[in-house]
């Protein structure tokens, strides 16, 4: 019964990649044809255009430099927002005076477009510490208030068995708040991992400092170099989708050794 009950489920988990795997080919389809009826590469570049604009990029020291660069300054604004949010999130379920304190900060931080952030921090900022920031203040709003309301709504019945056994914090931790809290935690990293990358990547395309794909998208658009631009894109789509499996991965990983101790 169980060798049939895992077939099942790994006969699913084919079945689903197969099926996102075809839709990704559907797509591309649809993107080829539509250059193909434009017949302009200047206003839509084919996939194999840019498949091989991207594989000429990747084999020069000047790709990786970029990479590198665009991908540490946006991830540590990531992990910085995700710290702080963490944080917030604890003392403001402890203490209402640092919810109401924080409220109007986090409303007017999610309400403002990022444009706006980005020309505005432009004038405090090198634009190579720009990113890094734009990261920070686009992501923080999503840790915390995902957070907030995972803390909120922990099981208090499970709180209420710890207070009358005595559990000290560090147990509660464990094995009440980390495993009530993981689906909160892994929906504000999706939502906020996905953001963080599309306003890390504006602030550089504002910004334009030198060595970072926000400067190699922008030059790509100033010399109508489509097929460039689009590669760029597509590796922007690339890393982000790689960190995000790998760092929820991990994530699920550590929770299920920690519970295990």
């Amino acid at each position: 019964m169980m060798i049939s009950t895992t077939r099942n489920k790994q006969g699913s988990r084919i079945s689903r990649y197969a099926a996102r795997v075809l839709a990704v080919c559907f797509w591309l389809g649809v993107w080829q044809t539509a250059s193909m009826k434009l017949g302009q590469e200047i206003l839509l570049a084919s996939p194999a255009s840019v498949l091989q604009k991207l594989a000429g990029l990747s084999v020069t020291l000047g790709f990786w430099q970029a990479v590198g660069y665009s991908f540490v300054r946006i991830i540590s604004g990531f992990f910085l927002a995700l710290v702080l949010g963490m944080i917030l999130a604890v003392l403001a379920c402890r203490f209402s005076v640092i919810e109401i304190l924080l409220t109007p900060l986090i409303v007017t931080v999610k309400s403002i477009p990022v444009a706006s952030f980005i020309i505005l921090c432009l004038i405090w900022l090198p634009s190579r510490n720009l990113s890094v920031f734009i990261s920070f203040l686009i992501v923080l709003p999503v840790i915390y208030t995902n957070l907030l309301e995972g803390i909120r709504q922990t099981d208090e019945k499970l709180l209420e068995m710890a207070d009358v056994f005595s559990i000290g914090w560090g147990r509660r931790i464990l094995y009440i708040y980390l495993s009530q809290l993981l689906p909160y935690l892994l929906t504000a990293c999706t939502l906020a991992l996905g953001l963080c990358w599309k306003a890390g990547v504006a602030a550089e395309v504002i910004g334009v400092p030198d060595g970072s794909i926000g400067e190699k998208l922008y030059h790509a658009k100033i010399y109508l170099n489509t097929p460039e631009l689009f590669a760029w894109t597509v590796v922007i789509v690339m890393i982000s989708f790689v960190f995000e499996k790998c760092f929820l991965g991990g994530i699920r990983w550590l929770v299920q050794k920690v519970e295990r101790m």
